[in-house]
């Protein structure tokens, strides 16, 4: 959830694919897994599901009429997905203009937003929605109230609008009325709320227009939680920013940081994930980290204990993706594996129960996953 996907092979892909992925430093990259089918499972009520109906389900599934997908992100209720010739579809939630098709109505199943035809990235947030071009700059649609659009407006938008003054963009993050923008510079931007610090730049006024993480250089993978950031560098080391009512930035307190701070005991990072108040890293060795809040077991450390530092996700194989929903955790393994942990009330977890699970469980009958995404009670998975 409120955040972004990203893949590390190259397999299978398409001349377009291919073409925008060549090196990890060009604007606009993303590498690619080979193409495959998104699978829902959870909460439907909005048609987050994508299957036609608003039934929610305890069992994987796929979603209806839509192939070749590379990318899916999770926002609140609705869902992106990117398929491998740059197109960008979107179902469910529609309330606020985030499924991209001029409407303001929910759709129960995959619908094609207009107007993009190059994305290589997609991420959504609570409400909104955001697309990665493959010329560096970027796409954004749906709610707007506090200027996460990035157009210089604060007025919701039902179709695609151009992100204002970002260039050589190769990453994006979406949290609640948060937007976040890696540079191929390795400085990151921000826009949209900043009650809590969240935007990273040192004050708290709201901005429609990207502004600089202050203090940040060399990253190379963000994140966006609810009210916060996440950011990892080049030499490992993790940082992160803005609301921190639960320790969700990992430096010991439960302070909001007006800008970034590093996240205490972490090296050796290559990627970060963050729920709505909790927050993840990936190391090097396929471990996971985790810290923040664990009233629903999102820590996976077997309590419901909030942690305002970093500790080590138990019972792991090694992972290779991973990702959030609200309250829940989503660890694709280097073997194709869904492991899953936290929040269950729909059945989420995908493991046929709607209990909360605190420390980490592989779901059955899954071996060919390349990632997943969640949102507020759903779970969107990509397999190939």
């Amino acid at each position: 959830m409120h955040s972004r996907t990203r893949f590390r092979t190259l397999s299978s892909l398409s001349a377009l694919t291919v073409a925008l992925a060549i090196t990890a430093a060009a604007p606009g990259t993303a590498l690619a897994a080979s193409s495959g089918i998104a699978w829902t499972v959870g909460a439907g009520i909005n048609g987050q599901l994508g299957t036609g109906s608003t039934s929610n389900r305890a069992a994987f599934g796929a979603v209806t009429g839509l192939t070749q997908v590379i990318a899916v992100s999770g926002g609140r209720e609705h869902v992106l997905a990117l398929d491998d010739t740059g197109h960008v579809w979107a179902w469910g939630d529609g309330s606020k203009g985030q499924i991209g098709d001029g409407g303001i109505v929910d759709r129960l199943v995959p619908t094609q937003v207009p107007g993009i035809s190059t994305a290589v990235q997609v991420a959504a947030g609570h409400y909104h929605s955001l697309a990665l071009l493959a010329n560096g700059t970027a796409k954004a649609w749906g709610y707007n109230s506090f200027g996460q659009l990035g157009d210089g407006t604060t007025a919701r938008r039902t179709r695609p609008v151009t992100v204002s003054g970002l260039t050589d963009l190769v990453e994006l993050a979406g949290g609640r009325d948060l937007s976040l923008g890696l540079k191929s510079d390795g400085t990151v931007w921000a826009w949209g709320l900043d009650t809590s610090g969240q935007l990273g730049d040192g004050g708290s006024t709201n901005r429609s227009t990207p502004v600089r993480v202050l203090g940040l250089a060399s990253v190379v993978h963000i994140s966006a939680g609810r009210d916060h950031g996440l950011a990892v560098k080049g030499d490992g080391t993790v940082w992160a920013w803005g609301l921190n009512s639960s320790g969700q930035v990992g430096d010991g307190t439960k302070v909001a940081r007006h800008t970034p701070v590093r996240v205490l005991g972490v090296s050796g990072a290559v990627d970060v994930a963050s729920g709505a108040d909790h927050s993840l890293a990936l190391l090097a060795d396929g471990s996971v980290m985790s810290w923040g809040e664990d009233g629903r077991g999102q820590l996976g450390d077997g309590k419901i204990t909030d942690r305002a530092t970093a500790a080590t996700v138990a019972g792991l194989p090694a992972i290779a993706s991973l990702d959030c929903g609200r309250d829940h955790v989503l660890a694709v393994t280097t073997t194709g594996q869904l492991w899953v942990w936290g929040f269950d009330d729909a059945g989420q977890l995908g493991d046929g129960s709607t209990a909360n699970q605190l420390t980490p469980e592989q779901i059955p009958g899954i071996s060919n996953a390349v990632m997943a995404a969640g949102g507020r009670n759903y779970t969107v998975l990509l397999r190939s």
